[in-house]
């Protein structure tokens, strides 16, 4: 039973993931692409490559905070399943949204996706207090500051 889990969960992950690269490809180098300076195929493969290294360099950070920072693993000690399936749930959901607002060419954020997934199963999972919100804050302010600070370095760049 343990290997048709971890099965499914490699394919959850896998089309997350994809989905994460569809989406994210166009951000980062549609501009690239737009311009000339890149073809789309070298556009696709120096972001496989920019990807791969960021999930393996700095994923864990990452992976650390969804998995352990936005809720408290420990509230499910004595229903770890509970856990288990309520990951599984937030990843296959944000990887459905995230695949069906590409397709309609919406603007969406995978992090946002994943991690109001992840808060939504923790308030139905163990109520509102289980969420670490500060933790939450933080990521949301990132959301506000960084487009705001991409855009003042850019118009002082160019």
């Amino acid at each position: 039973m343990e290997i048709l889990i971890l099965g499914i969960a490699t394919l959850v992950g896998l089309y997350m993931a994809a989905n994460i690269g569809s989406n994210d490809l166009a951000n980062a180098m549609g501009t690239s692409v737009g311009s000339g300076a890149l073809t789309l195929n070298k556009a696709v493969v120096l972001s496989v490559i920019a990807n791969a290294a960021g999930a393996v360099l700095a994923g864990g950070y990452v992976t650390n905070t969804i998995s352990k920072g936005l809720i408290d693993p420990s509230l499910f000690a004595s229903s770890p399943n509970d856990l288990m399936i309520g990951m599984f749930a937030s990843l296959l959901s944000a990887g459905i949204w995230v695949n069906v607002a590409t397709y309609l060419a919406l603007p969406v954020s995978t992090t946002h996706s994943i991690v109001g997934a992840v808060v939504g199963f923790g308030i139905l999972s163990v109520g509102a207090g289980a969420i670490t919100w500060g933790k939450v804050i933080s990521i949301a302010t990132s959301w506000i500051v960084s487009p705001v600070a991409g855009a003042i370095i850019g118009g002082l760049m160019y």
